[in-house]
């Protein structure tokens, strides 16, 4: 039982190819006749096909095959069972053979001989045949002189003067084949894979690279690094091999998203172990925004000194004068953020070693900022990148009603004195009016200092004095 079970599978399956036969297919088959003007093949489950004596001739006129050989021949008609042609799979066909092959649109064989005015000149069993340089090939741009005494199958697109005269198209089978191949592949290109492919072009937003049977995916310059990529063409150029991975497939449009830095390491990964507060890095401004300039620490890895962090000047955005892009400095690292991608970071002024001088910003240390801004409540001093300091109205030094502006203009320098600084560091308390009581209270004493000799020698030492000058005098 299990043995018919198998025979039935396989002549199922048999009929099945036999169904799915079709002109220009090549088959293989063994000969099991010969008669005067016809052979018998077996092709299996495809059942049985005839082909031409004719078609089994040597040069010299005699047969080349004996019953029980088994050749190779190409499906020129499938009405009324299958009729072969042994020449045509062998690029030496006959008239006869080369004008059923226009019929049928089936491949033949041909050698380019020479490049032409507009074209090559082909050879295709024996007759003349003329391929227009736009069919010899899918791309465009190759050189003429590539194609020169190769051979190559074609279809012969016109018939003239009798067959003596044919106009023939390489690229009309070539993208046969890429239909039959791009479903294969689109298959393939789903989210996540990793595909190899060729650049076909490059573009300055990117570039498209080549899939196979045509099918081309964006590989977007956002895509190509995880630093900054300016110019694609940095990158990759046309012709590369290159190994890109699936992004986005757009069902509606076919549209397909590539990605290049995701098959390298992210360097985000390194962030943590790398940097930390307080550290000190070289970085080079990228681009400036309104609300701070951005600074490569490395490739793929970017960080923010935002613009309070920068010196007042007392004009809006005067600061993105002193950090053009390009430019290389020393920051400190503020705040450090892997999970959002985050680094906060501060530019080191030139001649110094440390961003802000967190030790010394204490109660009761005498500092020097710059006015950062004004407020109803008092004025903001910035003491160093990332760290400004408010003096409350009560502690400028003026009266309530006086006006801020005037006395302490945005971008002066001012001295104030700290009053408190909270645990986290962010609010830091100051006082002008310290600062000006203390020197009050210095100048009393040198003036008490200076003025005490002459006090102490009222009487006789000042009339003495008096005499000396008389007798000078």
């Amino acid at each position: 039982m299990a043995e018919q079970d198998e025979d039935f599978a396989r002549m199922f399956e048999a009929s099945q190819k036999a169904k799915r036969i079709e002109e220009g297919d090549t088959v293989q088959g063994t000969i099991v006749a010969i008669w005067p003007d016809v052979a018998f093949l077996d092709v299996g489950g495809k059942g049985e096909a005839t082909i031409a004596i004719e078609e089994l001739k040597d040069e010299d006129g005699g047969l080349d095959v004996d019953v029980g050989d088994r050749i190779e021949a190409l499906v020129v008609s499938t009405v009324g069972g299958l009729k072969l042609s042994r020449k045509l799979a062998r690029g030496a066909a006959g008239q006869r053979q080369l004008q059923e092959a226009f019929r049928a649109g089936l491949p033949v064989e041909g050698k380019v001989e020479r490049a032409v005015k507009g074209g090559f000149e082909v050879r295709i069993a024996g007759q003349r045949g003329f391929c227009p340089v736009s069919q010899i090939d899918l791309a465009r741009n190759t050189e003429p002189q590539a194609h020169e005494g190769r051979v190559y199958t074609f279809r012969i697109l016109e018939w003239k003067e009798g067959g003596r005269d044919l106009v023939v198209s390489r690229r009309a089978l070539l993208e046969e084949e890429q239909r039959e191949r791009a479903e294969e592949i689109r298959q393939g290109i789903v989210p996540g894979a990793v595909l190899s492919g060729q650049v076909a072009s490059v573009r300055d937003y990117g570039a498209f690279v080549d899939l196979g049977a045509g099918i081309q995916g964006l590989l977007h310059v956002s895509e190509m690094g995880w630093g900054r990529v300016a110019d694609p063409a940095a990158v990759v150029q046309p012709g590369q091999a290159i190994t890109v991975k699936v992004l986005r497939v757009d069902d509606k449009t076919g549209k397909v998203s590539l990605g290049l830095k995701q098959l390298q390491a992210d360097p985000w990964e390194r962030v943590p172990a790398t940097y930390t507060a307080g550290q000190v890095h070289r970085g080079r401004i990228t681009r400036l925004a309104d609300f701070g300039a951005f600074v490569e620490l490395e490739p793929g890895v970017e960080a923010l000194a935002h613009a309070s962090t920068f010196p007042p000047t007392g004009k809006v955005g005067a600061w993105k004068e002193s950090v053009p892009p390009g430019t290389e400095a020393a920051v400190e690292i503020l705040s450090v953020e892997p999970d959002k991608k985050r680094i906060g970071v501060a530019l080191v002024p030139e001649g110094s070693v440390r961003a802000r001088a967190g030790e010394a910003i204490v109660p009761g240390a005498r500092l020097t900022g710059k006015v950062e801004r004004h407020e109803r409540y008092g004025v903001f001093v910035f003491l160093a990148p990332g760290r400004t300091g408010l003096v409350p109205m009560a502690e400028t030094g003026l009266a309530r009603e006086a006006d801020l502006t005037k006395t302490f203009p945005i971008g002066a320098e001012v001295e104030v004195e700290v009053l408190e600084v909270e645990p986290d560091g962010r609010r830091i308390r100051l006082s002008r009016k310290a600062v000006l009581e203390a020197t009050e209270r210095e100048d009393l004493k040198e003036y008490t200092q200076r003025s005490a000799p002459q006090q102490e020698g009222t009487g006789f030492g000042s009339l003495a004095d008096k005499l000396r000058s008389a007798l000078k005098r």
